[in-house]
């Protein structure tokens, strides 16, 4: 179906691509230039969830019983698939989301990795045999699936983030409905295709579009739904919290950052410039891992801040089709106004203004939701962009005296997902791996990067204290079963 040139993308619901009851489509437009459109997708209601989780119920139990190895023959497959289609759909996730084709693709590399991955876990264990006190008795756990899981994804890694979540699910027996968020339901829609495509049964995986106040929420509400992964804003997922509690489902929150990267007067410099351009403006800054915080012993702290001054001011902004564009757009209108809402809140508390914080409309700029890339310094720990989460490109300077006073700061935050150090001082390298109130831990490293068969998720306000990815996966995505057999 097309609306104009552009193609209708559809709910897949049992196995068919169907459009919602509403008959209400919307336009996914490009952030790097307004006036292309990517496609139309769904403005489904509570109606076209019911449906799905219908069929989700019904295709569960054929589902479960199935083999993990045979289950992941279906990843695998879809693997190969994604992985043929790479090209088509990081364009599509560049067009809609906006970040650098280089980018694009490496996510759905990833994608295809994280398959491969868990369609691997099939054939691992799921249990362990346990000494009983009767001698004549055997006694083991087994792992069992939660049911029907409620999938609910933002928009900045519309490829790697549904994966990550639906791919353990279905792996360990579960049946999905997936609600990607609505500004990258074209992309997460051909990832999507990419399942149909490999031939998974009818009802195992459910695709509904819609407004998160609306699907998100009824997915939160719905009797039928087990479980609910969500990565999101802390304002939502503390509502979908409240929600599952209230009736006994079971939840997982990836939520918001406050990410920190501490500079002491022993590291490369070289090496932490670099990181922190990396981490804090690849991206456009859109990552909950991003860094957000920039520590500096004040002995370093005039050097580290005119290198970074100076690389900054030669990064590339633009479409993130374009060769040698090194910095998309902000990925909504909404997105571009937060920003600059920080931006304005930051120089309105005092921070001096070091580079960038304009928008960027001149020419073919003009037509997308384009920003600077912004430095502040003067940045004093109760600031608003010191506290909260911006998602986007600002960069917080902070001086301190000791590695002590960086840490205390670091850790003065609500948020808990990621942190890095530069150091050669291997003890300090330890005090920070041990007192840094954070669940990824990089040292040397920039503070965004995960890597999938390890696990993530972060303490205080940035998770439910669940973990994704790797192994850790199973813990969110089966119970336990303890048996006792005596003959």
């Amino acid at each position: 179906m097309t609306a104009g040139t552009e193609r209708i993308y559809l709910n897949y619901i049992n196995g068919e691509w169907t459009p919602s009851s509403t008959n209400q489509i919307e336009a996914s437009i490009n952030p790097a230039n307004i006036r292309d459109i990517v496609g139309y997708v769904q403005q489904s209601n509570i109606e076209d969830l019911n449906v799905a989780v219908e069929a989700a119920r019904r295709a569960q139990a054929a589902w479960r019983k199935l083999s993990g190895p045979k289950r992941g023959e279906y990843l695998f497959r879809t693997a190969d698939i994604l992985e043929q289609r790479l090209d088509e759909i990081a364009e599509t996730m560049t067009r809609e989301m906006g970040k650098t084709l280089p980018e694009a693709k490496g996510e759905v590399q990833r994608g295809v990795n994280i398959l491969r991955y868990y369609a691997g876990e099939g054939m691992r264990h799921i249990g362990d045999v346990i000494p009983s006190t009767n001698s004549e008795a055997l006694m083991f756990t087994t792992r069992v699936p939660l049911g029907v899981v409620g999938v609910i994804t933002p928009w900045n890694f519309p490829v790697a983030i549904p994966i990550w979540k639906i791919a353990p699910a279905l792996i360990y027996g579960n049946t999905v409905i997936f609600k990607p968020a609505q500004e990258t339901a074209v992309t997460a829609a051909k990832v999507v295709e990419c399942f149909d495509q490999a031939g998974v049964p009818a009802g195992v995986l459910n695709f509904v579009a819609g407004k998160g106040s609306v699907i998100g929420n009824a997915i939160a509400e719905h009797p039928h739904i087990h479980a609910i992964t969500f990565t999101g804003s802390n304002e939502v997922g503390k509502t979908i919290a409240q929600k599952a509690v209230a009736r006994g489902a079971k939840y997982q929150l990836e939520m918001g950052g406050k990410n920190p990267v501490i500079v002491l007067e022993d590291a490369d410099l070289d090496r932490a410039v670099e990181a922190t351009i990396s981490g804090g403006l690849r991206s456009t800054g859109q990552k909950c891992t991003a860094t957000s915080r920039i520590f500096v012993q004040s002995s370093i702290y005039e050097p580290f801040k005119e290198q970074l001054l100076a690389k900054i001011k030669q990064l590339k902004i633009g479409n993130g089709l374009e060769e040698g564009v090194w910095m998309g757009p902000c990925a909504s209108q909404k997105q571009l106004e937060t920003v600059l809402y920080y931006i304005e809140k930051g120089i309105e508390e005092g921070a001096t203004l070091l580079y960038g914080g304009r928008r960027l409309d001149g020419g073919e700029l003009g037509n997308g939701f384009y920003v600077e890339p912004t430095v502040f310094e003067n940045v004093s720990p109760n600031m608003t962009i010191a506290r909260e989460e911006i998602f986007g490109p600002v960069l917080a300077l902070i001086k301190v005296d000791t590695f002590e006073e960086a840490v205390a700061l670091a850790n003065d935050t609500s948020f808990g997902l990621s942190a890095s150090i530069f150091t050669q001082n291997i003890a300090k390298m330890l005090t920070f791996i041990q007192e840094i109130e954070a669940g990824l831990v990089r040292i040397n490293e920039e503070s965004a990067g995960v890597e999938l068969q390890a696990p993530f998720g972060g303490m205080k306000q940035s998770s439910s204290h669940s973990r994704e990815q790797g192994r850790a996966a199973i813990e969110f995505f089966t119970a336990i079963k303890t048996v006792f057999v005596k003959g």
